[in-house]
């Protein structure tokens, strides 16, 4: 059962339908799936799949926008059941997150925050278009632990960068860790650009951050 309606509720988001993927969020809850599982095994893998399928040209932003529209219908029913879920726990780190300077894109950056918000992670959402001063200072601010940057066009990549520059000159990395994603990067623009992680997708940046928060906290001890 539970696979058939992971499998519904990925359809539901490529097919661009908000009032089924609202149905099957509320099925799941009254079924009690876990809703991060909902997210991570259904809706999201979705939306991954659609912006696959956009960085490739094989879906159009029109198409892309519906599967959006979908996953914000998902994620209205699940995450203050998600967010409950996680204050819950004791924060594991305070990520500072927004896109690239110039780019106004946000499906992917709101699906990063949701899921590290519901996983145990502070966050602070400086929203799109966000300059290299706006992500100091608010690191600065809240004392942050990770600072993400998403960029969905290879025109505004280069913001990534200068955040990453402007980190390095207020002398806050390696303190800091510094994470970038969106449908135009790649693991070789993250090395070029001395990025200390970079996801393909919201699932993976979860388990980047609990990665780094790891190497923060433990400090040259043994894990756990």
């Amino acid at each position: 059962m539970p696979d058939q309606l992971f499998g519904a509720m990925r359809q539901s988001i490529i097919d661009g339908a908000p009032d089924t993927a609202t149905e099957l969020a509320q099925q799941a809850l009254a079924n009690g799936v876990d809703p991060l599982e909902a997210v991570n095994q259904g809706f999201a893998a979705g939306i991954t799949f659609a912006g696959d399928q956009f960085g490739c040209g094989q879906m159009f932003l029109p198409d892309l926008l519906a599967s959006a529209e979908a996953m914000k219908a998902a994620m209205n029913v699940l995450e203050p059941e998600m967010l409950k879920h996680g204050s819950q726990r004791e924060a594991l780190g305070k990520v500072v997150l927004g896109t690239a300077k110039g780019d106004i894109h946000d499906i992917g950056k709101n699906l990063v925050a949701t899921i590290l918000s519901a996983s145990g992670f502070q966050i602070f959402d400086l929203g799109t278009s966000v300059t290299p001063e706006q992500f100091v200072a608010k690191a600065k601010e809240v004392d942050a632990d990770i600072v993400g940057v998403s960029a969905l066009l290879t025109t505004t990549m280069a913001g990534q960068k200068a955040v990453i520059e402007a980190l390095d000159r207020d002398g806050l990395r390696p303190r800091i860790k510094a994470i970038i994603g969106g449908a135009a990067v790649t693991s070789k623009w993250a090395a070029e650009i001395g990025a200390d992680g970079y996801s393909r997708n919201a699932i993976d940046a979860v388990e980047l951050a609990k990665n780094l928060m790891g190497k923060v906290t433990n400090k040259g001890t043994v894990p756990a």
